[in-house]
């Protein structure tokens, strides 16, 4: 691996100015592979373990991580009144410019991925690239294979067009596995409010071929492997 200055990947890491790094390194605030550093132009490796005031610091170019969100926490970076996802993340995996790739609504629980990376979360988000996302839906009438053929078809949403086919799956007579291939506003609330029901819990449980971890409480998260990540931008999905 080519190796960077540490105060370059510390100051990309948001730990501050150059200068301000250089003023911990003199002051015996950085270590590098168990040892101090002595000079804040010191050559590392991007896969160096260092500690910045006691504090391990990730040193990667962006950061993926997979959330197992809660109901009533907002999928933004930012929010007024209510806790976000990026508020979930812990101290150890939080840097600057974390945010949700897509949103989950606030009572929607399950998978949501943070980021620091905005070419990744455009190529998983935009219309022509967008990948397949999973959920279970909880519904408060009684499903029929008349609902699984009008998403087959596409369903006219109001103020919008007719919504792309999505594949819907009934598990049981209130609850339903749905594969959307889009992103619309509370998309599949108003699907299903289209055919008369109402949907009374949702959970992600899947972006592109890739499920949520099942050993995730709500509201933990956790760093995606590479592998991982190839399965996240796989548009058939899960098999």
């Amino acid at each position: 691996m080519k190796e960077e200055r540490l105060d370059k990947l510390l100051a990309a890491q948001g730990i501050g100015s150059r200068k301000e790094i250089k003023e911990l390194v003199r002051k015996g605030g950085v270590v590098v592979n168990g040892c101090m550093a002595k000079s804040a132009d010191l050559k590392i490796a991007p896969d160096a373990e260092v500690v910045v005031q006691g504090k391990p610091i990730l040193l990667k170019k962006h950061l993926y991580l997979m959330m197992n969100k809660p109901t009533g926490v907002v999928s933004a970076s930012r929010g007024d009144d209510c806790p976000t996802v990026v508020d979930l993340v812990p101290p150890e995996l939080k840097r600057r410019g974390l945010f949700p790739a897509g949103r989950l609504d606030k009572d929607t629980t399950g998978f949501v991925l943070i980021t620091d990376d905005g070419a990744f979360a455009h190529d998983i988000l935009s219309p022509k690239h967008h990948i397949p996302k999973t959920y279970i839906a909880t519904l408060d009438g009684i499903l029929t294979e008349k609902v699984v053929e009008a998403f087959a078809g596409g369903i006219p949403l109001k103020n919008e067009d007719r919504c792309l086919p999505a594949q819907l799956t009934i598990l049981d007579d209130h609850t339903a596995k749905v594969v959307l291939h889009e992103g619309m506003y509370h998309q599949i609330k108003r699907m299903f409010a289209a055919c008369g029901l109402h949907v009374d819990a949702l959970h992600r449980m899947a972006m592109g071929a890739l499920p949520l971890d099942e050993n995730l409480a709500e509201g933990q998260c956790r760093e995606l492997t590479p592998q991982e990540l190839e399965l996240v931008q796989n548009r058939d999905g899960l098999k």
